[in-house]
C-alpha cells in the first residue's frame, strides 16, 4: 500500500466536526415532565441536607486529534491506476479519573491510534511514533468521504470510553458507594451502575418546544438548584434534569448543565441520582481565572483532558513521523520538510 500526507495542517482543521451525538438528533424528542412533579407544581429544587456525596466519584472522558490527513493507494482496480482514496491517521484516547477524599488518580487510560479509510486494502502505517491501525470505514450512507471518517473516529473514540467506563471501578477499586460521571451523554453506557451523563452544552432545548413555561424556569435555577427530574427520548430513553453549577452573574443559563441517567430503572431512583448529583458536582465546578469553560468544565474533567492529550504525543513530531512514513511508500521519493 502507497499513502501521502496532504501538507495542510490539520490543526487549522480539517471540516470533519461531525460530532453531533444525541444533542443534535432529537429535536422532536418526547418529553414527560410529570417523573418527579406534575407540569403545575414544578419549582426550583434545593439540595437536600440529608444527602451526602458519595465516597468516591469517577469521571470518564476521551480526546480525539487528527494527526493527518492522507491518500490510500492500495492498488484497487476498483478506483483506477493511480488513483487515491481519502483517509485520516488520527490518535483518540480516553481514561478517567477517581476522586476519592484528597486524592485523585486516573485509571483505565487507554490511547489508540487509527488509519481511517475506505480503501480496502489499506494496511497499517508504521512510524517510530506509534503504529495507526489501518480500519475500513464502509463508504455510502449519503455522507460526504470526509464526514463519514470523522463519524467514524467519533465511533472509535466512543468505544474506548465505553471500555474505560467498564474498567474504571475494578481498576479504581472504589466498591458501591461511588459515582461514575460520563463527561457527555450517556449513551453506550446505560447499562453501568450509578452513572451519570454530564452535558455541558445544549444544542437543544429539549422542554422549549413541548413546555415552554417550564424552559423558562431554568433560567430562575439558583447555584446548586435543579428542575424535577423529565423523562426523555425518541429510539433510546434517559431520565434528565437541568443543574446550575456555582456561578457569578451571566446569561440566563449561565453555569446551566443537563444530568441524565438510565431510564431502565424505577423513577424514585433517577430522583435519588438527580439528589446525589446536586451534592456532588457542584464541589468540582472550575473557577473562571482558571478555565475559560468555567464552571461547566469541572476540574477534574479539565485535569483529565490535558493528561489525555499528552499521552497523545506531540502533534508535530507525529506529523513528521507520518510523512517519512508516507515517504517511504512513495515509488519516486519526495522531500520531507524538516522543520
Amino acid at each position: 500500500m502507497r499513502f501521502t500526507v496532504d501538507p495542510w495542517d490539520p490543526s487549522y482543521g480539517t471540516g470533519l466536526d461531525a460530532d453531533a451525538g444525541d444533542e443534535a438528533a432529537t429535536s422532536d424528542a418526547s418529553v414527560d415532565v410529570a417523573v418527579e412533579l406534575p407540569a403545575d407544581r414544578w419549582e426550583p429544587v434545593a439540595p437536600d441536607p440529608r444527602v451526602r456525596p458519595p465516597a468516591a466519584t469517577l469521571f470518564v472522558d476521551g480526546v480525539r486529534r487528527v494527526d493527518a490527513q492522507a491518500w490510500v493507494d492500495d492498488g484497487s482496480a476498483d478506483i483506477g491506476p493511480g488513483s487515491s482514496t481519502a483517509a485520516l491517521c488520527a490518535s483518540y484516547a480516553a481514561g478517567v479519573v477517581c476522586c476519592a477524599g484528597e486524592r485523585a488518580e486516573p485509571v483505565a487510560v487507554t490511547v489508540a491510534r487509527s488509519l481511517l479509510t475506505s480503501a480496502a486494502g489499506a494496511t497499517d502505517v508504521v512510524t517510530p511514533a506509534g503504529r495507526y491501525v489501518a480500519e475500513v470505514v464502509p463508504a455510502g450512507g449519503g455522507l460526504a468521504p470526509a464526514q463519514n471518517l470523522s463519524l467514524a473516529l467519533q465511533g472509535r473514540l466512543a468505544a474506548v470510553e465505553v471500555d474505560a467506563a467498564g474498567r474504571a471501578r475494578t481498576e479504581a477499586g472504589t466498591g458501591d458507594d461511588d459515582l461514575l460521571v460520563v463527561d457527555g451523554p450517556l449513551r453506550g453506557r446505560q447499562h453501568l451502575p450509578r452513572a451519570l451523563g454530564y452535558v455541558k452544552t445544549h444544542r437543544t432545548r429539549y422542554l422549549q418546544r413541548l413546555q415552554p413555561e417550564l424552559d423558562a424556569l431554568v433560567a430562575t435555577l439558583a447555584p446548586g438548584e435543579r428542575t424535577p427530574v423529565f423523562l426523555l427520548g425518541t429510539s433510546w430513553q434517559r431520565y434528565t434534569w437541568y443543574m446550575r453549577l456555582p456561578t457569578g452573574p451571566g446569561s440566563p443559563w449561565a453555569g446551566v448543565v443537563r444530568l441524565e441517567c438510565s431510564a431502565a430503572q424505577p423513577p424514585a431512583d433517577a430522583i435519588a441520582m438527580a439528589a446525589l448529583s446536586q451534592v456532588t458536582l457542584p464541589r468540582y465546578a472550575s473557577d473562571g481565572y482558571k478555565d475559560s469553560r468555567a464552571p461547566q468544565n469541572l476540574y477534574p474533567i479539565g485535569g483529565l483532558e490535558r493528561l489525555l492529550r499528552r499521552r497523545l504525543g506531540d502533534a508535530g513530531v507525529i506529523y513528521r513521523a507520518l510523512r517519512r512514513a508516507a515517504w517511504d511508500t512513495a515509488d519516486t521519493p519526495v522531500a520531507v520538510p524538516v522543520h
